[in-house]
């Protein structure tokens, strides 16, 4: 089997942040091969919940925009925003919200969220920080599962900090989210996949930023029961493998005790 060593002795948490990240690439002989790209996603699988759930991350959001007096102040800004889950979970206490985001479909399901529910919205196609002079300032900034994302999350962080008027609410994964397909990695590609990323070593980046943040650590609920192909489908073209292979992937996901990403979040939440 092939695979890429876990970095060590890196001089910095952001350098072995970005050494972990880029080990966890995936290899550019698996990607010429890729019949669609493994990082696409369905907006529809993230639009956001009419009732939202009561999370952590959610009411960290409400208490730092209680500390705003002027409700017309009440403004958000939501990096990697997707279809809005995040920032529309705080509907009727916002005065205005700025979604970001890397893919046009994921920003028109956004846009089309924000219009049902009647928020103001703006909409910037980009990734941070690349896009933070587009999309300004605001009270509240939030930026839920696209830390790992980013090679660079002493930058992106930094730009988060930059951004916020009142405080950050950052959420992620406790371990990097797609570290669960490491076995079919090997099993379909011989790929032995490197140590990854966690929310400690997040954290440990935040805290050589000269951040001190509060950490909530929580189990999200499950999601709603999948069809067994819809989901081998999409595992399948995160792997990278034709579509012709969903019956295998069918087969390995029933015979591997696999359930998908792990449930456990952690809230990050700091102020400039």
């Amino acid at each position: 089997m092939v695979g890429v060593e876990t970095p060590t002795g890196t001089e910095t948490a952001a350098a072995r942040w970005t050494a972990l990240m880029d080990a966890r690439r995936v290899p550019e002989e698996i990607l010429a091969h890729a019949p669609a790209s493994p990082y696409r996603q369905d907006p529809e699988r993230f639009r956001p919940a009419a009732d939202p759930p009561d999370t952590p991350s959610r009411r960290a959001a409400l208490a730092l925009l209680d500390e705003v007096p002027d409700a017309a102040d009440r403004t958000v800004l939501d990096v990697g925003c997707g279809a809005g889950a995040a920032s529309l979970a705080l509907a009727g206490e916002i005065a205005h919200v700025v979604g970001v985001d890397p893919a046009s479909d994921m920003l028109a399901a956004f846009v089309g969220a924000c219009l049902d529910r009647g928020v103001p919205y703006q909409a910037v196609l980009g990734r941070w920080p690349d896009t933070a002079a587009d999309a300004g300032t605001a009270a509240l900034v939030l930026c839920h599962h696209v830390g790992y994302d980013t090679a660079d999350l002493a930058g992106f962080a930094a730009g988060l900090t930059a951004a916020a008027h009142t405080g950050v609410v950052l959420e992620l994964h406790a371990e990097h989210p797609q570290a669960w397909l490491d076995p079919l990695w090997g099993r379909f590609h011989g790929l032995v996949r490197p140590d990854p990323p966690t929310a400690d070593d997040a954290l440990a980046v935040l805290t050589e930023l000269g951040i001190d943040p509060q950490v909530e650590r929580w189990t999200a609920d499950p999601r709603p029961a999948e069809d067994p192909e819809v989901r081998a489908a999409r595992v399948t073209r995160r792997l990278c493998l034709p579509p012709e292979r969903v019956p295998d992937v069918v087969e390995a996901l029933a015979g591997d005790p696999l359930t998908g990403p792990p449930r456990e979040r952690v809230t990050v939440t700091w102020r400039p």
